[in-house]
């Protein structure tokens, strides 16, 4: 139920964006991505509204694959099922794009140095507890989006090495938590602090966690 056009067209030069001589630093989190002037959602209300639909579709069209076998597809309400479940994945990806690509625009826009983790995307969505979070969470696509934009318009991408500590770094002192002190998902078992709590036993500061990463990743542009 759907057309397609493809349109081809020649773009002969691109239009540089004004010079800010300001700097911001992204830290992506499931389900949100924070950087100096706030957060940006990245699964609304509205996201979260199709993906129950989706797996509820997917549970309608599972369940007539163990009941009909191969015969299943050949059914009208399978046919039917299925092409809501993908008109579903279609609304999803929009909306994801469209979050993506109006906050890379205000980036590229607000600022010349832009710092992000140069992350595993494909190794952490294969090994990590929060994969699918994840993938609806967009990492790579982002990451994407965001190179290619400041390519365009003269900006500077500045990626943080993997194993830079930018989660376990003070940023007031610098004091790094190595060992059972870290900061995991879940906070940290050993003092019970909260997953979004960084508590500095050097200095005593008390932060946000996704805000002191990215003061942290934001020292690199500096």
């Amino acid at each position: 139920n759907k057309y397609w056009a493809s349109l081809t067209f020649e773009v002969k030069s691109t239009r540089q964006k004004r010079k800010t001589k300001s700097s911001t630093a992204i830290d992506l989190n499931v389900g949100h991505i924070n950087y100096t002037d706030g957060k940006i959602n990245t699964l609304p209300k509205k996201l979260q509204r199709l993906y129950g639909r989706i797996k509820h579709y997917q549970q309608c069209l599972s369940k007539k694959r163990i009941v009909n076998g191969k015969l299943a597809a050949q059914s009208k309400n399978y046919v039917k099922t299925r092409a809501k479940l993908q008109r579903d994945y279609d609304k999803v990806v929009n909306i994801q794009h469209d979050i993506v690509q109006k906050f890379t625009t205000k980036l590229v826009t607000d600022y010349d140095k832009i710092v992000i983790e140069d992350l595993d995307v494909k190794k952490m969505q294969m090994s990590h507890v929060a994969s699918k979070g994840m993938h609806r969470s967009m990492f790579g696509y982002f990451r994407e989006v965001l190179k290619y934009k400041c390519d365009w318009y003269g900006k500077e991408i500045i990626l943080a090495d993997q194993y830079y500590p930018s989660t376990q770094r003070c940023s007031s002192c610098g004091y790094i938590k190595t060992g059972e002190e870290k900061v995991c998902l879940n906070g940290n078992k050993k003092h019970r602090t909260k997953h979004n709590e960084y508590i500095c036993y050097e200095c005593g500061a008390i932060k946000d966690r996704d805000e002191n990463a990215v003061m942290n990743l934001l020292a690199l542009a500096e």
